[in-house]
Order: C-alpha cells, then sequence, then structure tokens
C-alpha cells in the first residue's frame, strides 16, 4: 500500500491491546472550587495575558497558583493581529517556562481579579504559539502496520479504541503517548487492523461543563466512517481495490481561464431522487451521476454539448443531519392528494423530516470524508468507492465536480452530541466571543480558521478532495468568515497538484465563494477576510454578485410579501409591467434606470474602474457608484465575480416571478421574463452560475428556505412534463409570514407551467450557452479586455427603460450588439451602421418564432418585446 500524503506511519508506545467495554461511560471528575461560566481572559502567548481589570491577577492553574505583573497593553503588531483586542491590559506570566505552561494548559484554567471575581482564559492563540505544527494526523495503514496520531495539546490523557466491526462489540484499548513538543498523541499497531473501526478517548477539562471529562470521539481527519458516522474506519485511498475501473488514469485537463467556466448547483438527492428512469436503488445517491441514459444524465449532457463547465455540488462530506439508515420517505401519494394551497403538506414533511433523507448537508461533521446516506452502503468502502464514480460520470458528461465546502461551522460545540473539534480540544477550533461563548453568527457554532490547526484542517481537506476525490474546484460556504490567507494558502497547497501525477492540475481548480461581512468578523474587527472587496483586489478568487443579483430579480429576498411583490427588478418587471403594488409608484421609473444602471456594471464584470454614463447623466466608474453603502464594482477581473439570479438559497428564479410580476402576466410571458433574467447571466462578463432547474421554470412552491423541506417540495423533473406548481404551502417556520398571500397565488392555475413552456425555457438558456462560448468577447479575461471592447448604448437619464444595449468589441475584429428587452412591447434602437449585423447563427436556428421579428438594417436595430437579441458583424 502507498503512503497517503496527510497521514505517516507514526512512531509511538506499541502497547498491547486490552479488552474495554464497547461504549464506556463518559469519566467525570469534580473539581475544587467554581469554575468561571465565562473567559473574558485571552492567553496569547506562552508570557502573555490580556485582560481588562484593575490591580494585577492571578492566574489560577488546577492547584498552580501564580500572580501576574503588568506588561502594557495589546497594541503594535499584537493588536493587527488581535483587532478586537486592541488596547486591552496585557499581564505577564513571569519566568514562562514552556514546559510549566504547557502542563497548566492542561488543567482547569481561571483568572481572579484583585476584587475577588473570577473569569476563564481563552487558550487558542497560545495554543498556537506552542502546539501548531505541520505533524502527520489522521489513521494510516502502511505495509508494516497501522499508525494513529491526534492533535490534543490540552489533553491529560488519549487512548485508542479500536473495534472489530463497524458497530457493536468490546474495544480494544491502546494507551496513546504525547510528542510534548507538537501536541500530538500516537499510536500504532498491527495491519490486521485495517479497514478496521476506531475512536479516540481524549481526557480533558471542558470549560462548558467546568469538569473534566472523557470524550470518545471519532476522528477529525477520518477518510472514512460507519453508518451515522458512529466510528472512524481505518483507510488507505490508494489502494487498489478502493479504485473505480480507470481510475488510476482518469485526469480532467480543465479550462485554464476561469472565465471560460460555468457552474450548475446541484443537490445530490435532488438529481435523481424523482428520476424514474434511474434504477431505484441508485435514486438519491452517488451512482446515479454514473448512469448515463437516464433523464438527468441526457439534460446535464446537453447543457455541457452546450457550453457548461462544472455541477457544482451542495455539501457532500459527511454530515450530522441525514440519517445514514433507516431514513424515512413521506408518502407522496399522501401528499398529492392534498390541497395545493393548503398547511398539511409542511405539516407532513416537518414531522418525518428530522428522520427523512433531505437535508442540504451544511452541517459538517467530518471535512474529509464524504457523506454515507448517499452510497449504496454507509458502512465500508462503498461511499468512497462511488463518490469516484460519480466525478467519472460527471466527466463522462462533459462537466467537472465542484464541492461545496463548509468549513466556517461545525453543528455542535462543548458536550454536544455533533461536537467533534470541541471535545478534542476544548475551545480552540470555535470561534470565541469575548465573553468566552461560543460565535455563532453563521447559525452553528463557528470555527476559528484564523488560527493555524483549523486552517490546517482546511488546508488539508481541500487536498484530500483534489488528490483524491479529483474535483474540479471548491465553493466556500460564507467564506467572509475565513481570512483571505485561509483561501490564499489553500489555493498555494492545491497548486502543487499536477495533471500528470495527480490527474488534476491544482493550478486550474476554481475557487469561489459567499463573500458576505458580517457576524462578530465582519468590517475586518479580526483579520482580514475573504469577503467580496478583499478577495477583488487581483486574487482571483470569485464571489457571489449581489449586485446583479438583486438588480435582475429585485432585491434580496424579503421576509413580508407585501414587501417582495413591491421589489421588482429588471427582469421582473419594474417600471415597463407595474403589478398591483407598484403601479402607482411616482418613483418607479427612476428606479428601474438605477437597476439598470446595476445591470449593466454586472454585464461589465463588475470592474471596479469600467467606467458609463450612468442614470444621473454623469460618467462614473463603478467603484464610485453605491451599492447599499459599497462600491457598486468591487473586482479587478471578470473571474473574481459570480453572476447568478437565483441559488438554492431564497425562492428559485420562477417563484420570485411569482411574487413580483402582474398576476395576469401570461404563462408565455413568464417564459421570456425569465428567459432575459438568464440571458443576462449568461451574457455577463465573468462566471455564470445557474440553480439546478433554473432552465426548467422550477418551483419550490415559494418555499425560500428548503434546507429540510424534503423531496416534495425541492422536486425537479429532468424530463420536463412536470412543473408541480401548488404543492401545499411552504413550511411554517420560515414562510409563515408569507401565508395570507401564497395561499391565493398557489391555488392559481395561471402559474402553472406546461411541457412546453418548460421546453422554450430549456432550450433558451442552452442557447445563451452556446452563444457564450461562440465568442471569447462573451469570457474576457482582464479588466483591460473589458475597458476596452465593452460599451453601452440608450445610457443616461433619456433612456429607454427596460432596454440595455450592450456592444461588444473593437475596430478591426469581431463585434457584437446584445438588446435585451425587458419591456412589453418592441423597441428600436437607431446605430449608424446596423448594416451589416446579422442575427446569431444560434438565435437565426432557433425554435423561438418571435426572434424572426428581431432585424438590423437602414440605421436601426429592431427587438421584439421580452427578448434578448444577439447581433453580430465579422470584420
Amino acid at each position: 500500500m502507498k503512503r497517503h500524503a496527510v497521514l505517516a506511519i507514526l512512531l509511538a508506545s506499541g502497547a498491547a491491546l486490552t479488552p474495554a467495554p464497547a461504549s464506556p461511560a463518559m469519566a467525570e471528575t469534580a473539581l475544587h472550587g467554581d469554575i468561571p461560566a465565562d473567559a473574558r481572559a485571552h492567553w496569547l502567548s506562552a508570557d502573555l495575558i490580556a485582560f481588562e481589570t484593575e490591580g494585577a491577577p492571578l492566574l489560577m492553574a488546577g492547584d498552580r497558583q501564580v500572580k501576574l505583573t503588568p506588561a502594557g497593553q495589546v497594541e503594535g503588531a499584537m493588536a493587527a493581529d488581535h483587532p478586537h483586542l486592541a488596547g486591552m491590559a496585557l499581564w505577564r506570566l513571569e519566568r514562562a517556562d514552556r514546559t510549566v505552561v504547557r502542563q497548566m494548559l492542561k488543567q482547569p484554567l481561571a483568572l481572579r481579579a484583585a476584587d475577588g471575581s473570577r473569569t476563564g482564559i481563552q487558550t487558542g492563540w497560545v495554543l498556537d504559539a506552542l502546539y501548531a505544527n505541520d505533524e502527520p494526523l489522521g489513521a494510516i495503514a502502511t505495509i508494516d502496520d497501522l499508525g494513529f496520531a491526534l492533535w490534543s495539546p490540552t489533553a491529560r490523557k488519549v487512548s485508542l479504541h479500536l473495534f472489530a466491526d463497524a458497530q457493536g462489540g468490546e474495544a480494544s484499548v491502546v494507551p496513546m503517548v504525547e510528542d510534548p513538543a507538537t501536541g500530538v498523541w500516537k499510536a500504532r499497531v498491527s495491519n490486521d487492523w485495517d479497514r478496521r473501526y476506531y475512536l479516540y478517548a481524549v481526557e480533558v477539562f471542558m470549560p462548558s461543563t467546568g469538569r473534566i471529562e472523557t470524550n470518545l470521539v471519532t476522528d477529525p481527519y477520518s477518510l472514512n466512517l460507519s453508518a451515522d458516522s458512529k466510528r472512524s474506519q481505518v483507510i488507505n485511498l490508494d489502494d487498489a481495490d478502493l479504485k473505480p475501473a480507470g481510475w488510476d488514469t482518469f485526469a480532467r485537463d480543465l479550462a485554464d481561464a476561469p472565465e471560460d467556466r460555468s457552474i450548475y448547483e446541484l443537490h445530490v438527492r435532488d438529481f435523481s431522487i424523482a428520476d424514474v428512469t434511474v434504477e431505484a436503488g441508485q435514486r438519491g445517491k452517488y451512482l446515479a451521476f454514473a448512469q448515463r441514459e437516464t433523464a438527468g444524465a441526457r439534460h446535464l449532457t446537453a447543457l455541457a454539448n452546450a457550453g457548461l463547465s462544472d455541477v457544482h455540488l451542495l455539501p457532500t462530506n459527511d454530515c450530522a443531519s441525514i440519517p445514514e439508515v433507516g431514513a424515512l420517505t413521506p408518502s407522496e401519494d399522501a401528499l398529492a392528494a392534498m390541497d395545493p394551497a393548503g398547511e398539511q403538506q409542511q405539516e407532513l414533511v416537518k414531522a418525518e423530516s428530522g428522520m427523512d433523507g433531505f437535508n442540504w448537508c451544511y452541517d459538517p461533521l467530518h471535512y474529509l470524508a464524504p457523506e454515507g446516506s448517499y452510497a449504496s452502503d454507509p458502512n465500508g468502502a462503498a461511499r468512497v468507492i462511488e463518490f469516484r464514480q460519480m466525478v467519472m460520470g460527471l466527466d463522462a458528461m462533459g462537466l467537472g465536480t465542484v464541492l461545496d465546502v463548509v468549513f466556517n461551522h461545525t453543528p455542535a460545540s462543548g458536550q454536544g452530541d455533533k461536537s467533534v473539534l470541541d471535545k478534542i480540544v476544548p475551545g480552540y477550533y470555535q470561534r470565541l466571543n469575548l465573553d468566552g461563548s461560543v460565535a455563532n453568527s453563521t447559525c452553528c457554532s463557528n470555527t476559528a480558521s484564523e488560527r493555524r490547526m483549523m486552517e490546517r484542517l482546511l488546508v488539508d481537506g481541500l487536498m484530500v478532495w483534489a488528490r483524491d476525490y479529483k474535483v474540479s474546484g471548491f465553493r466556500f460556504d460564507l467564506m467572509g468568515h475565513h481570512t483571505k490567507n485561509n483561501i490564499l494558502k489553500g489555493r498555494e497547497a492545491l497548486h502543487t497538484l499536477t495533471l500528470d501525477e495527480h490527474g488534476v492540475d491544482g493550478a486550474d481548480l476554481l475557487i469561489y465563494g459567499e463573500g458576505w461581512d458580517f457576524g462578530e468578523v465582519g468590517g475586518g474587527q479580526r483579520f482580514v477576510q475573504a469577503t467580496q472587496r478583499n478577495m477583488g483586489d487581483g486574487t482571483g478568487i470569485g464571489t457571489f454578485n449581489d449586485r446583479i443579483r438583486d438588480a435582475i430579480r429585485g432585491g434580496a429576498y424579503n421576509s413580508k410579501a407585501e414587501e417582495a411583490v413591491m421589489t421588482q427588478g429588471f427582469a421582473s418587471g419594474r417600471y415597463t409591467a407595474p403589478n398591483r403594488l407598484t403601479a402607482e409608484d411616482p418613483a418607479a421609473r427612476a428606479d428601474a434606470l438605477r437597476l439598470a444602471d446595476h445591470v449593466r456594471a454586472g454585464l461589465a464584470g463588475s470592474i471596479a474602474d469600467f467606467s458609463f454614463e450612468n442614470a444621473d447623466g454623469v460618467t462614473r466608474q463603478l467603484g464610485e457608484m453605491d451599492y447599499n453603502g459599497q462600491p457598486l464594482g468591487y473586482v479587478s477581473d471578470p473571474q473574481e465575480t459570480v453572476n447568478y439570479a437565483a441559488a438554492h438559497d431564497n425562492p428559485t428564479l420562477f417563484d420570485s416571478n411569482v411574487w413580483k410580476l402582474p398576476l395576469d402576466t401570461s404563462k408565455d410571458d413568464r417564459v421570456r421574463w425569465q428567459n432575459i433574467a438568464n440571458s443576462l447571466v449568461l451574457l455577463a462578463q465573468g462566471m455564470p452560475f445557474i440553480h439546478a432547474g433554473q432552465d426548467l421554470l422550477r418551483t419550490k412552491s415559494l418555499d425560500h428556505n428548503s434546507y429540510d423541506s424534503g423531496d416534495w417540495f425541492n422536486f425537479i423533473d429532468w424530463s420536463g412534463q412536470e412543473h408541480r406548481w401548488g404543492r401545499g404551502l411552504a413550511h411554517r417556520a420560515d414562510n409563515e409570514v408569507d401565508w395570507p398571500i401564497a395561499r391565493t397565488l398557489l391555488a392559481d392555475e395561471r402559474m402553472a407551467m406546461e411541457p412546453e413552456h418548460i421546453a422554450r425555457a430549456a432550450t433558451h438558456i442552452r442557447e445563451m450557452f452556446a452563444i457564450r462560448m461562440s465568442s471569447p468577447l462573451f469570457r474576457m479575461q482582464s479588466g483591460e479586455g473589458v475597458r476596452q471592447k465593452l460599451r453601452f448604448l440608450n445610457t443616461g437619464p433619456e433612456q429607454v427603460p427596460g432596454m440595455i444595449v450592450m456592444q461588444l468589441g473593437a475596430g478591426g475584429g469581431e463585434q457584437a450588439i446584445v438588446i435585451f428587452n425587458a419591456t412589453t412591447s418592441a423597441q428600436q434602437i437607431a446605430l449608424a451602421d446596423a448594416d451589416g449585423l446579422t442575427l446569431h447563427p444560434v438565435q437565426a436556428a432557433s425554435d423561438d418564432a418571435i426572434l424572426t421579428q428581431a432585424r438590423a438594417g437602414e440605421g436601426q436595430i429592431h427587438v421584439p418585446a421580452l427578448t434578448t437579441a444577439v447581433f453580430v458583424r465579422a470584420d
């Protein structure tokens, strides 16, 4: 067997195996004295503690008490490293012998102020200072033996519990030995335990309980697990029997330019769970992607043939929320028999949501192992083999596999049932507020990736997925909660991978994420974040572009339905198709012009120093124009913007338009409005991003947060025969405020699309992909190229509202004119050199009969209502 790059043979005592009970009880030892519930002191280095108090405090570590001396305050370089502590008083631990400090860190800790009050101590930074390292971690089978290594520098004792099977049976226990320089505990055992299972028993002081606990816990570096993540499995990903046929020679040569890539966001279970053309046992599984003649595979292949490059899968690493054994499925017959606008469906789905097989899986339990619910067998090696088959299956369709990674939080902390990291090194992996509580601004227990060993886990995770599963890129969930350096270090590591040696060129892996700025890290309170503006300065890392999203569809989702109706966008009728609440709005025209400017900015790749005449009649750079107090343009290169109108979050694009378009909008015109939005996303400079089913008019019954809404509300029909409008009111917790209006809409048959409408939308998006790939003008690779070769007509205060005219190219080369007519009437634009322009060949061959009305000549271009028309000239 080959050595695994993340792991290695580990030296340890080689102690004999001894039996132990299969499920040893948690050992708890009471401590002398009260342990504070908060932790307002911050141990920053071996000899310095930050704590705001008057009078020298007393450091208490178990039975040891040490008086601290004044050492100034947090300033200079230290304040730069810890901006949230700037100005806080510093106290010195005199003669801070590292051996003594290391022993103290294994004890219950408190700081007693001069007034007698006590507080706990945050130790994350001193653990970095003393123990951060690059020692191999995890478990690995070698020719000679098995080695195990766990980083747990505050543990008092660690033992390895080995199990013969995935469940049941007695454990054989091996004491582990700590390397005091690194805090890594090691053990070595016979190779007979290869492919067997294990846990660690970690004796450690747990601040959340104020007690010393013995936690029986899985390995954070698990490469595979038993069902429901009960035990880690020893596995070597280089073993021949884990590789599908052809895996060793399988390599995907990715596009060199990110601007040539495009993304289709898809959930593993959504892809096939409702697809009757997939073998029953493979529906909702990895293996569904390995089948070629299914409705879903044919749909994705058609998109790939048109120009789509990558499928982005919602999280596929081991997660906490899906039962891997015995999952329930609510009766579809029972659901279908219910009132299409009633409450019963969501009640039934909710009653079984904790035990059904559906969840988005944004609750990572183990970062380096595949999720078991998508495998044919959650025990054993099936999830490893079948994940690789999925990657190869997508490649056979012509598509790369981009993984959604969620390193920003864990599903639990402390002694929680789904806590892993915090049970091993309490208070280190989780980001703590100033009072010592766990920050949860991301909805769960935030991770502290500003710390070296959490950053290392992130980087090691990327390497496993890229090297051992040959994926094509990564999408970072809530990337702004990571440091900019986290992402750049991850990219640097990935760049060491080569096509010849690893089957993937690390330099061509796609990296993008959510660059939102909020929470306890917001505004750079703790570090330089991986936010939109910070990543848009030449990093080449993409961020989701909310500017073009909001302008296209009409603002971010509003929790009150009436507000959603009022916030129409460029592609949902602002001013050009007023609805029942906006018809009399005196600000509608001005707002429509502003939205058009925001769309133009997105079409120009949101390049900060690109300029055009805005609605005020002033020519400004995009970086000088406002978007909710931020610059409208914020990137330097087109690859740094991911353009989209819909994603898994919030209502689907179709549902959003149900809220916003006039109720009497015809079915044909609903398709055309959605096509306008899709045209803008596909023909904008940068990387286009499409939500699964967006090309099929996908609806979720107006659910704006379907993370746990089951298969019923998340349904996709790849055959295009079923729209399934009106599947009942969306789940109460997030949608009840919308129910009064939603009841009326869901009962309205005018929203139910027929197969011919779905087919027109699907064909249109493939046409836009084909046009995008037909010319580098739609995929420019630099900000300079955009500035030189893109300009807008019909701008300024006298423009025709609802019409954007984009001119691409320069004299002496290929040229294109794109007109987005988001009005309900035909439009004409004067253009002196209109002669010689012809409708793009893709559109000339389109089945959209209305395109026959698009024409150019005699100094004018004519475009029919609700149409995107692309004209080209080859000089």
